[in-house]
């Protein structure tokens, strides 16, 4: 999985990447194996990779050398955003031209062109990992990676990844809960709005909006649909001026059954300045005209 990683740094021999070409890619780049490793390394660092270490360009054993399912997920995501890595990988075949003559090479991925979905991405072997598979699906917009460690063989692990492949798509379905949230704050920001009042403000209403969120669009188990519940609290409908832009008014927040998924904060939208005292005087000789 690490030639991943390599592919980001140099995308022309994509198609024929092996153990003796990662080596040579990476002295060409780093310099030598050691300081391409540097490089790999400060990569993982930027992707947030805390539980993974890379000594080799090619991912053979190596005891300081180590990644987890759940970043291997992490690498292929990111490496999937690169259009060439993209297409590299959902690629079955492909012709090479080495010194003139012409070769065919074949996608070792098992599953492409097998599974309804699978673009991708990448298969492996050690003798410490076994047979590994990263697996990239996307079915109706519902793209989701499994990774399967530690295979006996390369029937078992093929077999693993279908099973947890249509696992996941026979469970989970994935819901806008955008929708769900603009309708409950637009149903609570028309009942509310008027009431948040500014004390000694030069207006007495603010405007307010709902900070950007993470999840737009969620993969929950079907099951756990109707435990979706999206409320409105630490509600905050009196403040003294000055108010200042982004200051917290409420919370909505939503919850998956007794999981809280969100946060989100709902913000005033303005500064409002207090008011001087000669804007109170001109305010009573206005009542009194």
């Amino acid at each position: 999985m690490i030639k991943l990683l390599l592919m980001i740094y140099y995308m022309d021999l994509c198609y024929v990447l092996g153990n003796d070409a990662a080596i040579q890619i990476a002295v060409s780049i780093g310099g030598s194996v050691e300081e391409f490793a540097n490089l790999m390394n400060q990569k993982a660092m930027e992707l947030g990779l805390n539980n993974s270490h890379f000594i080799t360009p090619h991912g053979l054993d190596e005891k300081e050398h180590y990644t987890t399912a759940y970043e291997l997920a992490l690498i292929a995501d990111y490496a999937l955003n690169i259009d060439k890595i993209a297409e590299v990988v959902k690629t079955k075949s492909y012709t090479v031209t080495i010194d003139g003559n012409s070769k065919n090479i074949r996608n070792t991925n098992e599953l492409l062109g097998y599974l309804n979905g699978v673009n991708g991405v990448k298969t492996g072997f050690t003798n410490g990992a076994g047979r590994c598979l990263v697996t990239s699906v996307e079915r109706k917009g519902f793209n989701i990676i499994t990774v399967v460690l530690g295979a006996d063989t390369k029937k078992n692990r093929t077999k693993d990844s279908i099973n947890l492949i249509e696992y996941i798509y026979s469970t989970y379905e994935l819901v806008n809960l955008e929708d769900l949230i603009k309708d409950e704050y637009n149903n609570w920001n028309y009942i509310n709005k008027n009431r948040i009042y500014v004390y000694k403000g030069k207006k007495t209403n603010t405007e307010i909006y709902l900070e950007d969120y993470k999840y737009k669009i969620y993969p929950i188990k079907k099951d756990n649909i109707k435990d979706i519940k999206i409320d409105i609290d630490n509600i905050n409908t009196y403040f003294e001026a000055p108010l200042y832009k982004n200051t917290e008014v409420a919370n909505l927040k939503v919850n998956i059954g007794d999981i809280e998924l969100m946060d989100i904060r709902i913000l005033a939208n303005e500064n409002i300045e207090r008011k001087a005292i000669h804007e109170y005087f001109l305010e009573v000789i206005k009542c009194i005209i």
